[in-house]
C-alpha cells in the first residue's frame, strides 16, 4: 500500500510556514526572515518514503493586497485551497491581530482534513495556551489542533505521521528522488533575495525581484551571473552601497548559502538593474513569474 497527496501550509505572514517547511522536508527550501511577506511564490517540497509522498506547499501568507505583487501572491494562496488533501494552517501565538477570516471560512467549507498548528508556543504560556486553543476549536471546529515551535521543533515530529494517517492510497505524483518542484535557478534567486531582506531596511527588499541569467557548470564549478532588479535609480544606489560594500556582502553571504545547497563551489556575480514599477505592471510580473 502507498500513500501520496497534496499537504497546503497556509497561513497569515510571518506565521512559520517556510521555516515548518524546511523543518519537515529536513532541508531548507524556502527562505526564512523575521520580515512580513518574505514568500512570494508557491514552493512544493517532496517527502519521500518507501510507502508515503506528500507534496507539501508553502504559500505567501494571506493579506489584503495593495498592488499587482500581492494580488499575485493572494493569487498562489488562492490556488492553493483547491488542491489539497490535508491543511497546515499555521497559526502564530504572538499575532494579537484579527485572525483572517478569509481562511477560516474557506477552511470550514472545504471538505478534508485540518490540522491547525499553534506555532511559537514557547512564547506563551500554559494558561494562554488552553485560551487559545479553545478560542479556535471554536473558530474551525474540525480541525485538529497541535501547539508546536517550528524554529525549535518542538512536537514537529507528530505532524508527519499524523498526515500520513490521513492521506489517501495513492501512487507517488513525482518521481521518488525529486525534492522540489522548482528549477536551480529559482533557488539562487531566493537565497540572494534572503539576503537583501536581512541586508536592507524599509521598502528595498520589497522593491527587489531577482533573475538568475546563467547557471553553468564547468570543471566541478557552477558559474551563476544574477540580476537584481529594482524600481528606482536611488534604490540602485542603496543596493550597491558605497564604494559596492553593501552588494559584495549579499553576494558573499549568497554564495556560502549555495554552496552548502548545491554542494559545489559557486562563482557568483550580481549586477544591478532598473525597472520602473516593475511590482505594478503585469507584464513585469508575468515575466518575472508571476502568473
Amino acid at each position: 500500500m502507498h500513500k501520496a497527496g497534496f499537504v497546503n501550509i497556509v497561513g497569515k505572514p510571518n506565521a512559520g510556514k517556510s521555516t515548518l517547511l524546511n523543518q519537515l522536508m529536513g532541508e531548507k527550501l524556502a527562505i526564512v526572515t523575521q520580515k512580513a511577506q518574505t514568500t512570494r511564490h508557491r514552493i512544493f517540497g517532496i517527502y519521500n518514503e518507501d510507502d508515503l509522498q506528500i507534496v507539501f506547499s508553502d504559500t505567501p501568507g494571506v493579506l489584503d493586497p495593495k498592488y499587482g505583487l500581492q494580488e499575485k501572491m493572494m493569487d498562489f494562496v488562492k490556488d492553493s485551497l483547491q488542491d489539497a488533501d490535508v491543511f497546515l494552517f499555521i497559526v502564530d501565538v504572538t499575532d494579537k491581530a484579527e485572525p483572517s477570516e478569509f481562511l477560516i471560512d474557506k477552511l470550514n467549507k472545504i471538505p478534508v482534513p485540518v490540522l491547525l498548528l499553534l506555532n511559537k508556543v514557547d512564547q506563551t504560556d500554559q494558561a494562554g495556551l488552553e485560551k487559545l486553543v479553545e478560542e479556535w476549536h471554536n473558530r474551525i471546529p474540525k480541525a485538529e489542533i497541535l501547539p508546536i515551535s517550528a524554529l525549535n521543533a518542538f512536537n514537529t515530529d507528530v505532524i508527519l505521521p499524523k498526515i500520513k494517517s490521513l492521506l489517501p492510497e495513492n501512487p507517488p505524483y513525482y518521481d521518488k528522488d525529486q525534492y522540489t518542484d522548482k528549477p536551480e535557478r529559482f533557488f539562487v534567486n531566493e537565497a540572494i533575495r534572503e539576503k537583501i531582506l536581512l541586508n536592507y531596511d524599509k521598502e528595498i527588499p520589497y522593491s527587489v525581484e531577482v533573475v538568475t541569467e546563467q547557471f553553468k557548470e564547468k570543471e566541478g564549478i557552477i558559474f551563476i551571473d544574477s540580476i537584481i532588479y529594482v524600481e528606482r535609480d536611488t534604490q540602485k544606489g542603496i543596493i550597491i552601497g558605497h564604494k559596492g560594500e553593501a552588494i559584495k556582502k549579499v553576494g558573499t553571504e549568497a554564495r556560502i548559502d549555495l554552496e552548502k545547497f548545491f554542494t559545489k563551489k559557486i562563482h557568483l556575480n550580481l549586477f544591478v538593474k532598473v525597472k520602473k514599477d516593475w511590482r505594478k505592471n503585469d507584464r513585469d510580473l508575468k515575466n518575472f513569474g508571476y502568473r
